[in-house]
């Protein structure tokens, strides 16, 4: 009886190898199909039951993905009592580069939240700014946040959260930083990281990390990752896009089975369309092996 469960199991380990390895040569082959695409790919669920990585250490320029260790560095300060989500800010639209301190301003036209432009000169809370940071992905109340709690302050954060290679330097578009290349980086595997430490409550407090979850799941951008999942299912994410570059990290809650992490990572990728439908796609074939795990 004990020899047939050990070779019971032996046979069922093979064949959830055979499984992983026929979904890295998935993803692989529809990465191939994007000329001259780079890629990171993580995928890990919250059973620790699979992990598979394509060029995890792998940096990109992180876009609006540096907004989650800036919302977790703002948990944290508010678990400490440092900050309140009730407490207001006054918004300006005006910054200085970490280049020479030369101020610089965000023009309302080229944000993915425009409207909170009309709020420029009144005090808005702490609690509203990180909602348009992440849900509507404001630049405006991004660079706010960053002047409240400091861009070295999430930088470490992130790494103590184990995101070692990632780095956030400053807000968005500091164009003189941008042309010394001093710009904010990531990789799939830190975007993993910190995504399962929100997930397991391990980011800040665990009321905290709930309200983290509850701020990503209402994410307006479905394009990427949730357009390859069966309608309603719910996935706390957060985007990024710069030109030719589009990221999207996850936590995807299937009905009645345990939640995954998925990370996709893409850059030189000139149209925005088809990096889109990239991202999809691994997210559908991702969604077709864990259904069957």
């Amino acid at each position: 009886m004990l020899l047939a469960l050990l070779l019971a199991a032996s046979v069922a380990a093979d064949s959830g190898a055979a499984r992983a390895d026929s979904l890295r040569a998935a993803i692989e082959q529809r990465i191939a199909a994007v000329p001259g695409a780079r890629v990171g790919v993580v995928l890990h669920d919250l059973a620790d039951r699979f992990d598979l990585r394509i060029a995890a250490d792998s940096s990109f320029h992180a876009a609006s993905t540096m907004k989650v260790p800036v919302m977790i560095e703002l948990f944290r300060r508010i678990d400490a009592g440092a900050l309140s989500l009730d407490q207001k800010v006054l918004l300006v639209n005006q910054f200085g580069s970490i280049v020479d301190g030369s101020p610089y301003s965000l023009d309302a036209g080229e944000d993915s939240d425009s409207a909170v432009y009309a709020r420029v000169g009144q005090r808005v809370s702490v609690g509203e700014l990180i909602e348009h940071m992440i849900i509507r992905s404001s630049n405006l109340a991004t660079n706010t946040l960053i002047a409240l709690v400091g861009a070295e302050h999430a930088d470490s954060t992130a790494h103590a959260l184990g995101a070692t290679r990632m780095r956030v330097l400053r807000g968005v578009e500091d164009q003189k930083a941008y042309d010394l290349g001093r710009n904010n980086t990531t990789t799939a595997g830190d975007l993993a990281a910190l995504m399962l430490a929100i997930e397991r409550g391990q980011a800040a407090s665990k009321a905290s990390c709930a309200r983290m979850r509850d701020i990503l799941l209402r994410e307006v951008y479905t394009g990427e990752i949730p357009a390859g999942l069966p309608p309603g299912t719910p996935v706390a994410q957060k985007t990024g896009w710069i030109t030719a570059t589009l990221h999207d990290a996850a936590i995807v809650y299937p009905p009645g089975r345990t939640p995954y992490v998925l990370v996709v990572l893409t850059s030189n990728i000139p149209d925005e369309k088809v990096a889109g439908s990239l991202i999809a796609d691994i997210s559908r074939l991702v969604w077709a092996y864990t259904s069957t795990r």
